[in-house]
């Protein structure tokens, strides 16, 4: 049975950590990989990224494989929290061994950080790293496949997409192969997940169905209360997409690393415009290798020689579907997104604008 959610590949847990009220809107979510880890990578293509330990998963560098993945609000302020997370493993005696005993590691905790700052009164309210050991807690208690809480939690809580409040979304796939891909995204960028000409969401144009659009008197009224609220909020461009990618698939760090490049397609289909100076659109990619990296036969099935189970050409499946996979999580980040009124401003939700009728 599936979730319909990244934690539908075998072992990966999300955990949430989020601070509301009194000056707070911000919070960190924690995607933990199987204990061993699972090999990964990264690509940034926005202008202006917070990060950390992102050196590390290049495929020229010595790590192969990393514990978590840290997404975090307060800016470059937020990143502290993976010091958290960092301290949560080495208790575990997860990381890379750097010494004789079984407890001389070092966790290499890559991390990013969206822009949050002030958005609930208090500029000096972000993350830090108990922030991040609550949410790795919070992950490791989760039981496997568990469903994971979309919305305003998490690195989501005082994410803001366009004039619209965003959040966190998560999706899934299962391939003919019987590989599992699966994205979580932090949707936070600068610009809109919503067609001007008609209110529909940009992504859901790529859902494989028919919209309803929303009526045309209803979309005006939502323009007019988005310019009211954008007047009333005048926030700094400073924003980000983040998203990590997982999947069961055997992937070396360079096949990694094309996941994560190719799944900002996904983030560009979602939200225009993309991937500017303002932005700091962060992919990261997470590989299990608990499944061959292989493609179904005309029969459904996998081809029993063994040559076929490494067939690289198969990967091509994996990206296509990666960059599928973010552009439903960013969706459903905006879909799941409750309205937001604090001291930092005022942002509504789609569906409270527009209902959430689909057709």
């Amino acid at each position: 049975m599936t979730v319909d959610a990244v934690t539908d590949v075998a072992g990966v847990r999300v955990g949430h950590a989020t601070r509301v009220g009194g000056g707070w809107l911000t919070g960190t979510t924690v995607v933990l990989a199987p204990e061993g880890g699972a090999v990964a990578a990264v690509d940034v293509r926005g202008g202006g990224p917070g990060t950390k330990e992102t050196d590390a998963l290049d495929p020229r560098n010595l790590v192969q494989r990393v514990e978590a993945v840290v997404l975090t609000g307060g800016s470059a302020y937020g990143l502290d929290a993976a010091s958290g997370v960092m301290a949560w493993l080495e208790e575990q005696g997860r990381g890379v061994r750097v010494g004789p005993q079984p407890t001389h590691v070092v966790p290499v905790v890559p991390a990013a950080c969206v822009f949050d700052l002030g958005r609930g009164g208090d500029f000096r309210a972000r993350p830090d790293a108990a922030t991040g050991r609550a949410a790795v807690e919070a992950a490791a208690a989760t039981p496997a496949g568990a469903p994971v809480a979309q919305g305003g939690v998490g690195a989501g809580t005082g994410a803001v997409i366009g004039a619209l409040k965003g959040g966190v979304g998560t999706a899934s796939v299962v391939l003919d192969s019987g590989i599992t891909v699966g994205a979580l995204v932090v949707a936070n960028a600068v610009g809109s997940p919503l067609d001007p000409a008609t209110g529909a969401l940009y992504g859901e144009w790529y859902e494989g169905r028919r919209l309803r659009l929303p009526d045309e008197d209803v979309h005006e009224a939502a323009l007019r209360r988005l310019a009211e609220c954008a007047a009333r909020n005048a926030p700094p461009p400073l924003n980000t997409t983040l998203a990590v990618v997982a999947t069961d698939a055997r992937l070396s760090k360079a096949q990694a690393q094309k996941l994560a490049g190719t799944a900002h397609d996904g983030i560009a289909r979602a939200v225009r415009p993309v991937h500017l100076l303002h932005d700091g659109d962060t992919v990261f990619a997470l590989a299990t290798g608990t499944r061959p990296l292989a493609r179904a036969t005309d029969d459904g099935r996998l081809a029993e020689d063994p040559a076929a189970a490494d067939d690289p050409l198969a990967l091509n499946d994996v990206l296509a579907v990666g960059a599928d996979m973010v552009t439903r999580a960013v969706v459903r980040a905006v879909r799941a997104a409750e309205p937001v009124e604090s001291a930092g401003g005022v942002w509504p939700s789609y569906t409270q604008l527009y209902g959430d009728g689909q057709a």
